[in-house]
């Protein structure tokens, strides 16, 4: 009978740290399902405002900086670059003379290839994009293509392609500079 007892009790021992690791087993593929749930939902934009996309950056670089600034910024630093501002507007025929090629290569690259504006390297991807060296630009999704009656894609991809090796290691310097102040 002793036997008997001590068998019955080895049994639900062992069925006690069944259900226990059964319980972990339950726990962790809550935990993994959820973690997957988690990371692929699309954070709305009232969220992912409050996020920093740019990685760690200085306090000054967290407070928001115009891009309007930052373009005078460099043709201020760099005046020998072209500025590619010829194009009329659609709305009214005016010059927008504020639409420069600065301004447009640093929309393209933060709005359309979503590149980080303080990363060295990643102003010399979107330079090679404009040469045609690393991955295709395409004309509809060009800043500037919706607002001006014609599209600068093809003018500001000349204007880049004629700058010196000197010029756009300048500007890279100069962009990154800008937005890590």
């Amino acid at each position: 009978m002793e036997s008997k007892k001590s068998f019955s009790l080895t049994i639900q021992s062992k069925l006690y740290s069944l259900h226990t690791a059964r319980r972990i087993l339950y726990l962790a593929l809550f935990v993994i399902v959820l973690v997957a749930v988690l990371c692929s939902a699309e954070v709305s934009t009232t969220v992912s405002s409050s996020f920093n996309t740019f990685g760690a950056q200085p306090a000054a670089a967290q407070q928001r900086i115009s891009i309007g600034d930052i373009w005078q910024q460099i043709y201020q630093q760099l005046p020998d670059l072209p500025k590619e501002n010829t194009y009329r507007a659609k709305e009214g025929g005016q010059v927008a003379s504020d639409n420069t090629l600065v301004g447009r290569i640093i929309r393209y690259h933060t709005y359309v290839k979503g590149r980080a504006p303080n990363f060295r390297l990643d102003w010399k991807l979107t330079l090679a994009d404009y040469l045609d060296a690393n991955e295709v630009m395409y004309d509809y999704s060009y800043p500037g293509n919706d607002t001006l009656r014609t599209n600068p894609f093809d003018g500001d991809r000349t204007a880049v392609k004629k700058l010196t090796r000197n010029q756009r290691q300048a500007l890279v310097e100069a962009l990154t500079n800008a937005f890590t102040k």
